[in-house]
């Protein structure tokens, strides 16, 4: 990312942190934000088949509204929070730096959102997943482009365990496991790539400010962007339930506010590259979560998936870090 007004022409190129060194904690952050994925996504499958709250209502939620809270809510809540304790003053950043932002809200958490969401509509939760979690690929590819990495055996094998873990774990190879709809892999090819621009993006970003400034203006971007889509009137038309509010506000911090403050926190720690093929824990999570929570089995095939994810993982943590001095994606 360019610098603020007012930098030297000579510090136009900026330099990686040197807390950007494949530490453990930027794993563990990311395996947090992982974690919660996979608990809302449970509690999201738990909710909408009956099994929770079966008489609140919860099922007549309409997806695109589900949506348009998670990140509506997280953003009142961060909004609130930063208010408290900075003043608004503080949150004004210079109209290049906000512009870069809110095409981060846009192009990265609401369109990834968005266009997943549409990948599902049109073919089914497996092929969205496994076309979405290309996403480390183009990331790798874009950072090995820019000069920011260089291209080693272990970050190839990493991201190649990493997908084929995926595939195991969500059962592609079963029958009827990938579904080819023409607008369905296109929108999930979309999604993959927002996937890996907010994680490029939101790294140079995060090098400047502090995540929650990052997570605030995200997430309104990413709620005008609903706005626009879904008007607040037809929210109001639903006549929801308190206790469906109830349940929209907590599934809103459980699925956005907690886990992206993770993820932040992990990419202030780790390349995007790493950042991203740890975030391929979250379909593990999801797995084990709902065998747990919900009674469903985990078969060997998927067993060998989760397994291919961790070593992915731990291949990539003990790679060590081989970042350059680069300029930021958008100059």
């Amino acid at each position: 990312m360019t610098q603020n007004a007012g930098v030297s022409s000579e510090s136009q190129v900026s330099e990686y942190p040197s807390k950007h060194s494949g530490s453990l904690r930027g794993f563990l952050y990311i395996g947090a934000a992982a974690f919660f994925w996979g608990v809302s996504a449970s509690l999201g499958r738990a909710a909408f088949t009956g099994r929770l709250l079966p008489h609140s209502g919860i099922r007549s939620v309409d997806p695109i509204i589900l949506s348009q809270c998670r990140t509506s809510f997280s953003f009142i809540a961060v909004a609130l929070g930063l208010f408290m304790r900075r003043g608004f003053k503080p949150l004004r950043l210079p109209w290049q730096d906000l512009g870069k932002l809110f095409v981060l809200g846009l192009a990265g958490v609401a369109a990834s959102n968005y266009f997943y969401y549409l990948a599902i509509q049109r073919t089914n939760v497996a092929t969205a997943i496994i076309v979405q979690y290309t996403a480390p690929v183009w990331v790798l590819l874009y950072m090995v482009a820019r000069g920011a990495e260089r291209l080693t055996p272990s970050k190839i094998g990493s991201v190649l365990l990493a997908i084929t873990g995926i595939a195991l774990v969500i059962g592609l190879f079963r029958h009827g496991g990938f579904q080819l709809d023409v607008i369905g892999v296109i929108a999930a090819l979309v999604a993959a790539f927002s996937f890996a621009y907010y994680n490029v993006g939101g790294y140079y970003l995060l090098a400047r400010y502090d995540r929650w400034t990052v997570l605030l203006y995200t997430t309104l971007a990413a709620s005008l962007f609903w706005l626009v889509v879904n008007p607040p009137n037809k929210v109001v038309a639903a006549h929801y339930s308190a206790t469906t509010w109830l349940f929209l506000a907590v599934f809103s911090f459980l699925s956005v506010l907690l886990p992206f403050t993770f993820y932040f926190a992990g990419l202030e720690r780790l390349a995007p590259t790493k950042a991203i093929i740890a975030s391929c824990l979250e379909p593990v999570f999801s797995i084990l979560i709902a065998a747990i929570a919900l009674k469903e089995g985990v078969g060997l095939v998927q067993a060998i998936g989760i397994a291919m994810v961790l070593s992915a993982i731990v291949l990539a943590q003990r790679s060590g870090s081989d970042l350059r001095r680069i300029t930021g994606p958008v100059d």
